[in-house]
């Protein structure tokens, strides 16, 4: 069964960190580059960023770059998203999935930017 589950979110002050996790299963996760998507409330969701197969290449929105970091560990099938200096706009439910033959998204976690 393909399977995503993000963990991590919780509530922060501006300017704080979080790091996400996602544990991908059902499919051979070395194989597939990963993205990380937000989405805030009554906004389409969108792209944070990506990740090759080999954790070697990454990309990401102008909004995160240079505050947010992803990376994989693809022994343990998971990828991470190192969120440093966040903002209030970085505010939304988090998930990952494949940007290529997507699967059944995860429930998300949520990640809450407020004093």
């Amino acid at each position: 069964q393909v399977q995503l589950v993000e963990s991590g979110g919780g509530l922060v002050q501006p300017g704080g960190s979080l790091r996400l996790s996602c544990v991908a299963s059902g499919f051979t996760f070395s194989n597939y580059a990963m993205s990380w998507y937000r989405q805030a409330p009554g906004k389409a969701r969108e792209v944070v960023g990506y990740i090759s197969t080999t954790g070697l290449d990454t990309n990401y929105d102008h909004s995160v770059k240079g505050r947010f970091t992803i990376s994989r560990d693809n022994a343990k099938n998971t990828v991470f998203l190192q969120m440093n200096n966040l903002k209030p706009e970085d505010a939304a439910m988090y998930y990952c999935n494949r940007p290529s033959q997507p699967v059944p998204w995860g429930q998300g976690t949520q990640v809450t930017v407020s004093s």
